[in-house]
């Protein structure tokens, strides 16, 4: 499993997850986006499908009929019911949670201290264990960038 983290810091969650859902499904892949807060999920789930006017993204809830035939699931848990290649994890999820996923997302908010001290332990563990990952940050110019 590849780790990958994504430090927002000049755009918000909403900017920036619709566009790594659809390069996730231009490869032809599937995204489970987990999150702890059912209120969070609800809030994205009006999103993705209004998140710009000449596109929708669809997806379901993974309470809903079907939730195994969603292209991009939303859920509090960690089950991959709709056989995804993709976890986004947000609001805290714990990636050691998501081992059976191609890559592993986690986007966390540069603003709030308690998502970079989750993002760090998660760095640190996962350097430990000699795990693949990369860290993503956002440039002047609103490129994602490597740095490590």
């Amino acid at each position: 499993m590849e780790l990958w983290f994504y430090h927002l810091e000049r755009a918000s969650l909403d900017q920036v997850l619709p566009s790594l859902l659809e390069k996730t499904l231009a490869n032809n892949w599937r995204a489970l986006i987990s999150s702890p807060d059912p209120k969070r999920l609800d809030w994205l789930d009006q999103h993705l499908w209004q998140f710009r006017d000449d596109s929708f993204l669809a997806h379901g809830v993974s309470t809903a009929p079907r939730a195994d035939q969603q292209p991009i699931l939303l859920t509090t848990g960690t089950d991959n019911e709709n056989q995804a290649n993709v976890a986004f994890l947000l609001d805290g999820a714990n990636p050691e949670d998501f081992p059976e996923f191609e890559r592993v997302i986690l986007l966390f908010d540069g603003a709030d201290a308690q998502a970079v001290d989750h993002a760090r332990a998660v760095w640190k563990a996962a350097k430990g264990k000699d795990q693949s990952v990369r860290y993503w940050k956002q440039s002047e110019s609103g490129t994602w960038e490597n740095k490590a």
